[in-house]
C-alpha cells in the first residue's frame, strides 16, 4: 500500500468539475498527484496510523442539519470512515452552522492560509445507505441528524463506484454477525402485511449496514404528482416518465463588470408532452427514524413546466460534458390561448 493502480485510479479521479467553482484550498488538494496525495491524506486527514485511502470522488453534499445549502466536497473512503473535505466558504454561508461545526474564530482570517474543514462519519456508526432514482444521488445515514449527508453526484458511474467501494471496505469490518434469519417467502420478505404495499428493496450487508435502493412504486408516485400539476390535462395511465435527470438551471446575470451566471440545482424530467423542472428535497426523505415531525418542505416542488409543443428549438453547447442545452419555447403568456381562440371564434 499504496499500489501503483490504485494511485493512478485516484490521481484520475481527483479533478474539480469544471463548472464548480471552489476555494484555493481545494484547488490545491485537486493538484496533488499520486503518492503526494496520499501522504496528504495521512498527515493531513487520516485519523490512524493504519487506515488507507481506498477511493476518492469531487461531488455535491447536502447536509440534513442545512438542507438549503449545497457545497462541493473532495470524499475521501479509507477502511476506518468517509471523510468530506469542505470549502471554507460553507462555514460562513449560514449563521445556524456555527453551532454545528463549533467552529473557533481563527487568526488566519486574511493570511495566506487557506483553511478548509473536514467532516468525518466513521464507517462504524454508518446505519444506512439510500441510493436516488437512477442513481443520481445516495444519502449517507448515521446514528444522528448530524450525521446524515447525501452525495448528488449527478451521475450514476460515480454513484455505483463509490458505492461498490464502500461495500468493500465494510466487509473489512470486523462486527458480531447478526443472527441467522429464518427463511421467509417472498411476499413476507418484501411487503408489509398491514398495507400491502411493497417496501424499498433493502440490501442488508455482512457488517449490517443497509443499502436501501428505490423500488418501481417510486416512480408511479413521481408520475402521479407529475400528472397533478398538469391539472388533469393528462390521463394518468399513458404518462410516461422518459428521463430523470438532477441538473443545474443557469441564471444569467449581466454585472457591470462582468456577465456572471448562477447554477441553481434542479431536477428535470420529460415526459411524453410536457418538460419539468422541479426543486427537489434530496436529505428529508425517507424519514430517518429518529425525526419527530415531517420535513417543511415537500419532496418535490414545482419550479416550472412547459409543453413539448410549445418547445421551438433546443441549443446545444460545443463543450465537453457537462453539456449545456437552452430550450427556447415559444413566448405564449396562456398555454391555452389558441384552445379559448378557437372556441370562441367557432362558437359553442
Amino acid at each position: 500500500y499504496p499500489s501503483e493502480l490504485l494511485m493512478q485510479k485516484i490521481t484520475e479521479d481527483n479533478q474539480i468539475p469544471v463548472h464548480i467553482h471552489v476555494s484555493v484550498s481545494l484547488q490545491y488538494v485537486a493538484g496533488l498527484k499520486g503518492r503526494a496525495l496520499v501522504e496528504f491524506f495521512h498527515s493531513n486527514i487520516a485519523e490512524v496510523e493504519n487506515e488507507e485511502l481506498r477511493h476518492l470522488m469531487w461531488s455535491s453534499v447536502l447536509f440534513y442539519k442545512t438542507p438549503s445549502v449545497e457545497v462541493m466536497a473532495c470524499v475521501l473512503l479509507s477502511t476506518k470512515a468517509i471523510y468530506f473535505l469542505l470549502d471554507d466558504s460553507f462555514i460562513h454561508a449560514d449563521e445556524h452552522q456555527s453551532d454545528f461545526w463549533n467552529k473557533e474564530n481563527s487568526d488566519c482570517e486574511n493570511s495566506s492560509f487557506h483553511l478548509s474543514c473536514c467532516f468525518v462519519l466513521k464507517l462504524n456508526d454508518l446505519q444506512s445507505v439510500n441510493v436516488g432514482l437512477f442513481d443520481q444521488y445516495f444519502r449517507i445515514t448515521g446514528h444522528s441528524a448530524d450525521h446524515i449527508v447525501t452525495c448528488l453526484t449527478r451521475d450514476s458511474y460515480n454513484t455505483h463506484t463509490f458505492i461498490q467501494q464502500l461495500m468493500a471496505v465494510l466487509s473489512l469490518l470486523a462486527r458480531t454477525p447478526s443472527p441467522e434469519p429464518v427463511d421467509k417467502d417472498f411476499y413476507s420478505e418484501f411487503g408489509s402485511k398491514n398495507t400491502g404495499k411493497m417496501e424499498n428493496y433493502e440490501l442488508i450487508h455482512s457488517s449490517r449496514v443497509k443499502f436501501i435502493y428505490p423500488n418501481e412504486e417510486e416512480i408511479g408516485d413521481l408520475a402521479f404528482l407529475v400528472a397533478e400539476k398538469m391539472d388533469g390535462l393528462t390521463n394518468l395511465p399513458s404518462l410516461n416518465i422518459l428521463l430523470y435527470v438532477l441538473a443545474f438551471q443557469v441564471n444569467h446575470f449581466e454585472g457591470s463588470a462582468q456577465n456572471t451566471s448562477s447554477l441553481q440545482p434542479k431536477t428535470l424530467i420529460l415526459t411524453s408532452s410536457d418538460l419539468f423542472l422541479f426543486d427537489e428535497d434530496y436529505i428529508s426523505y425517507p424519514l430517518p427514524e429518529f425525526a419527530k415531525e415531517p420535513p417543511k418542505r415537500d419532496k418535490y416542488q414545482l419550479a416550472d413546466g412547459r409543453r413539448i409543443r410549445d418547445l421551438d428549438r433546443v441549443l446545444m453547447g460545443y463543450q465537453t460534458y457537462p453539456q449545456a442545452l437552452t430550450f427556447v419555447f415559444d413566448d405564449v403568456q396562456n398555454q391555452d390561448l389558441m384552445q379559448n381562440l378557437t372556441l370562441d371564434h367557432f362558437g359553442e
